[in-house]
């Protein structure tokens, strides 16, 4: 099968190039069929978690089940960063201690190369490019955003990025606006639709069974576990939920997440632009807003910009919202008439959002259903999600084959816990500090001080790449 025209044309820039040489599409399940172990959602998670249990044990028998087509959520819409998880230290510390928060952090930096390593070895030309990311201030307010996680680091002897002055910013990427930041080497970027689709390959060549089209109506949590879709079901031994956003559907997952809409634009080729500005080649930059603004530069001369903090989901429901042009280039233009004025005027080319799991403390959480261990889950990917997607791989291979490491007995692997108020309330409260986040930050780039009540209402918004006293107040429980 082949996907349709009509089918690609409304994806993602990424999917858009990426589909056209990489059109196949798996049958959809009509069928009642077996398997060792089902996987719900054929994004990062589900296939990395997939190519994972095969190479622990190639004869299982691996299922996955998606319900668009694999990459057709975040996986193949995200702004193709690749982070470690070292901004979020004080939220790692306080869920266990710093040396597992510390453990945690190494992990997701090696992840960074096995990300490298795995695509070389599979031949799957993701773009990797390990140009580093700079962490930077656009106003004053956002000064030492990052002087928290790396003085703890240190205490411990662990640096994992320099602080940068305003006149080192501007000689590596090209803009004086960027008041002084936090420059980690070890970052990188991917074209996020042919990784997702080589990682498609790669779990197809292992042997794994994918259905796309075939979205999940409901799943057993006793007896012999089933999972079915619409004209079709598996009858498994275990199951895998790796629905990123989607699992806000599910009732054991609900309550540690919001769904939130992240966007992005891709700019029309501007090669020339890029070099004379001194950005063609050049870290990829992110301001130091709670709902950060950031962008990167494409290996074939485009400009990549990106603004969390949009679309708000009711109820777990990830809505038609979610699904098209964003309405946001015009604030990715004021990110960057504040970050990179010299390039605010970009020309468009496309623009796109998708839903975000955030959870209040912007870390994952992976692990079993309380009724039954065999049913594990992975979600709540906010602002370093391709390499917290990689270890999940790891983490739930190992915990559905018995197998133990440092990563499965690390806070990462956690129950689930109520973190935001239930719906209505969620809903309207997320509006509210949504609202007092936008201007606080403007007031705040405007030189002026935020109101009390605006301060105390953006004080409650949840972590996502950046620290924010919700953050901390989530890590201290």
């Amino acid at each position: 099968m082949r996907l349709a025209e009509s089918d690609i044309v409304w994806r993602s820039h990424w999917l858009r190039q990426a589909l056209p040489d990489d059109p196949d599409l798996a049958p959809p399940l009509e069928e009642a069929t077996q398997a060792d172990i089902c996987i719900v959602g054929g994004g990062y998670m589900g296939l990395w978690t997939a190519i994972r249990l095969k190479e622990r044990n190639a004869s299982l028998d691996v299922v996955i089940v998606e319900r668009d087509i694999c990459g057709g959520g975040p996986s193949g819409r995200n702004s193709g960063m690749v982070l470690s998880a070292w901004t979020k230290f004080s939220a790692l510390a306080a869920l266990r201690n710093a040396e597992d928060a510390l453990k945690i952090i190494k992990a997701s930096q090696d992840a960074i190369s096995g990300i490298e390593t795995f695509c070389r070895a599979e031949g799957i030309d993701g773009w990797f490019d390990r140009v580093g990311w700079i962490w930077g201030a656009t106003c004053q307010a956002q000064a030492g955003a990052w002087d928290d996680a790396l003085n703890k680091l240190a205490a411990h002897d662990y640096v994992p990025a320099r602080r940068v002055s305003r006149d080192e910013i501007a000689a590596m990427a090209g803009t004086a606006s960027h008041l002084a930041g936090a420059f980690d080497a070890s970052s990188a970027t991917v074209h996020p639709g042919f990784l997702v689709r080589g990682l498609r390959r790669a779990a197809l060549k292992r042997g794994v069974r994918i259905y796309e089209k075939s979205p999940m109506t409901r799943f057993s949590r006793s007896g012999r576990l089933r999972v079915d879709t619409a004209k079709g079901s598996v009858c498994c031994g275990k199951i895998v939920l790796a629905m990123n956003a989607w699992s806000g559907a599910i009732p054991e997952l609900a309550p540690a997440i919001f769904n939130i809409s992240s966007d992005d634009a891709m700019s029309k080729p501007m090669p020339e632009t890029l070099e004379k500005v001194g950005y063609r080649r050049a870290p990829l930059m992110i301001d130091s807003r709670v709902f950060v603004g950031g962008w990167s530069a494409t290996r074939d001369g485009r400009l990549s910009v990106g603004v969390s903090g949009g679309i708000i989901g009711l109820g777990g429901i990830v809505d038609k919202r979610f699904h098209g042009p964003s309405p946001r280039v015009g604030e990715m233009r004021r990110v960057l008439r504040d970050g990179f004025p010299a390039l605010a005027n970009f020309d468009l080319e496309t623009s796109w959002n998708g839903p975000i799991d955030r959870t209040v403390s912007g870390l994952p959480l992976f692990g079993t259903l309380p009724g039954n261990r065999d049913i594990a889950y992975g979600y709540g990917f906010s602002g370093n999600g391709t390499t917290m997607a990689y270890l999940g791989g790891q983490i739930l291979s190992q915990i559905l084959t018995g197998g133990e490491s440092d990563l499965t007995d690390s806070a990462l692997v956690r129950p689930v816990t109520r973190g935001f108020p239930p719906e209505p309330f969620r809903f309207v409260g997320a509006h509210f500090v949504r609202g007092a986040v936008r201007r606080r930050d403007d007031l705040e780039h405007a030189g002026r001080k935020p109101d009390g009540l605006t301060r105390w209402l953006a004080g409650l918004a949840p972590s996502g790449v950046t620290p924010s006293k919700a953050n901390r107040r989530a890590a201290k429980g």
